[in-house]
């Protein structure tokens, strides 16, 4: 019992030195907040003006709706996996990359504590960009079940962290252009899993690597939750997510370990160039 209750005081703590740090930097991240509205409220203008562009009668407020969820959820998902990719970016930023890594911290309990962070922020986050959509566009979700909603993105939040934790060890392979690496795979991501369109227009091959992704089950188990777009096995989307955190995870945590092992060896750890 005292090891689990000094495992979640670490947990915590490092929460709480996240918070500080993002404290510190609240300007930019405020910025960051906005850049991320502008580009959730451009999609929608988009979706507005389908109709006057093609001439084509559209369900205008469905589409919108479809779209707006598709920003909101990949600005929960892109969220947390920047936070949790760029754990290694951020400390050599700061130039505490040493200290961290040398501390007597389990390196799981390390990442937890930094997953957690990323979770409240990634909500408190996307609340902040729900009420700024909200004030432009009018969202139906009359047939929404919330409880459904959370539960898939709970689910989802797993396999994220994992892919998260395999992206963050590439600044400690390569100190030059490893970081870039989260912005690469963010970009596959954001093309593969149907975030403003149906998987089923991708070309037959980038569809078998669109059912891959844990982005598409949680966008596909998001609308149906919200009941706009396509209609989806909520039990099969859930599963499919839990089973793939299951993998992960584990695997993302192996492959930190073995990234950090290397780095300690190589005396890459603290580089920055």
């Amino acid at each position: 019992m005292s090891s689990i209750v000094e495992s979640l005081r670490l947990v915590f703590t490092l929460v709480g030195r996240q918070f500080a740090l993002y404290k510190s930097y609240w300007r930019w991240e405020a910025v960051w907040t906005l850049y991320t509205l502008a580009n959730a409220l451009a999609v929608g203008f988009l979706g507005r003006g389908i109709e006057p562009v093609t001439g084509a009668a559209v369900d205008q407020q469905k589409f919108i709706t479809y779209l707006m969820i598709g920003s909101l959820v990949w600005g929960y998902i892109a969220g947390l996996f920047w936070e949790v990719a760029s754990t290694v970016s951020w400390e050599r930023w700061e130039g505490t990359i040493e200290y961290t890594f040398m501390a007597p911290v389990p390196r799981v309990i390390h990442l937890v504590g930094i997953c957690v962070w990323a979770m409240i922020y990634g909500v408190a986050r996307t609340a902040i960009l729900l009420v700024g959509i909200s004030l432009f566009f009018h969202l139906d979700l009359g047939q929404a079940s919330l409880w459904a909603a959370v539960g898939v993105l709970a689910a989802s939040t797993f396999a994220f962290v994992g892919v998260a934790m395999m992206v963050a060890v590439m600044p400690l392979f390569s100190p030059e252009k490893g970081s870039q690496m989260i912005g690469i795979v963010e970009a596959v991501l954001l093309m593969l899993s149907g975030v403003y369109y149906p998987i089923s227009v991708l070309p037959g091959w980038m569809q078998v690597l669109a059912k891959v992704s844990p982005a598409t089950y949680t966008l596909q188990g998001m609308r149906t939750a919200l009941g706009v777009g396509e209609m989806a096995d909520l039990a099969v989307m859930i599963v499919v997510l839990l089973l793939q955190g299951a993998i992960l995870v584990p695997l993302g945590a192996l492959v930190f370990r073995i990234a950090e092992t290397h780095a300690k060896r190589t005396g890459k750890l603290a580089r920055a160039g």
